[in-house]
């Protein structure tokens, strides 16, 4: 048989983690965290990050590996997975990637394009300038260096124009020039299982989450991170809202409120880049017998 890479994704708060741990127990396999915010060690009640109950019962790689200074890419994500999974491979003929960071398990799966890694002298210099000069400069002059991707770039997103950026004035090439999308070849089978619910079952798990969240002392782990917020990693989630009611812009309830609703926003938005790939066959994340069914007799 040949080695297979089981990839189990969703949306936020679907149920993800009680899924991957099952089968990581039933395989007798660590899991690989495919969550680009539970990389960060000072994030884990706003990113939901495996309990250290759980992280005794199941190997976890990657989660809590990074603090929020630090830099770190999906292209730098592939080959620290790849690396590891070579390791893996020698001992099961299964390994497991389970997370929601849709550029993250592409990255996997799929190959990214082969993107110089920004020197640090560059990406200090665009960080000032987004801060003292704001993102429509930044624009603008993206717009006039790599115009063809200019077009396409969401450019109210701080970190993907600032990074394509960057690109462009460290290489004196465009942005563009990188990006081949060519697939790439990999030595296992990937076998991918995407978990969902009806809508208002989500939703209703998301809100849980955010209240249990909220219990489980967010509140006082995102005060500890003030002096951070700045940081790319804070630009996330239940971070956000909660920095805006330390700002006074906001009561309690409603920062709990927004946050519960950016959540669904950005569950919405998974699903729909989810949902465009036709290797994925969906499971309620109840169903995990049928789940164990279909990964062992997977060809």
């Amino acid at each position: 048989m040949g080695k297979k890479l089981i990839v189990i994704t969703g949306p936020t708060a679907v149920g993800k983690t009680e899924a991957c741990l099952h089968v990581a127990r039933q395989f007798g396999i660590p899991v690989i965290n495919a969550d680009s915010r539970q990389l960060f060690r000072e994030l884990k009640i706003g990113t939901a990050a495996p309990t250290e109950e759980q992280m005794a019962q199941v190997t976890h790689h990657f989660v809590g590996t990074l603090s929020i200074g630090d830099y770190y890419s999906a292209s730098m994500y592939e080959q620290d997975v790849m690396a590891l999974l070579t390791t893996l491979f020698r001992d099961s003929d299964y390994a497991l990637l389970s997370g929601g960071s849709m550029m993250y398990i592409d990255a996997v799966c799929n190959g990214i394009d082969d993107i110089p890694t920004v020197d640090e002298a560059t990406r200090t210099l665009l960080k000032r300038r987004l801060a003292d000069e704001g993102l429509e400069s930044l624009v603008e002059e993206l717009h006039r260096l790599d115009p063809e991707h200019w077009a396409i770039v969401d450019r109210q997103n701080p970190r993907r124009v600032v990074h394509a950026l960057e690109i462009c004035l460290m290489t004196g090439k465009t942005y563009t020039s990188f990006r081949t999308a060519t697939r790439k070849e990999r030595p296992f089978t990937v076998v991918k299982i995407g978990l969902n619910c009806e809508r208002e079952e989500l939703y209703g798990r998301i809100n849980h989450r955010v209240d249990a969240m909220m219990s489980a002392g967010l509140l006082d782990e995102v005060k500890c991170l003030l002096p951070y917020r700045h940081e790319n990693a804070l630009n996330t989630v239940g971070y956000k809202e909660l920095f805006s009611y330390l700002d006074g812009q906001w009561s309690l309830d409603e920062a709990v409120e927004r946050i519960k609703g950016n959540t669904r926003r950005y569950a919405r938005k998974q699903l729909t880049w989810f949902k465009r790939d036709e290797r994925m066959t969906w499971f309620h994340p109840d169903a995990l017998q049928d789940m164990m069914n279909y990964i062992k007799h997977y060809e």
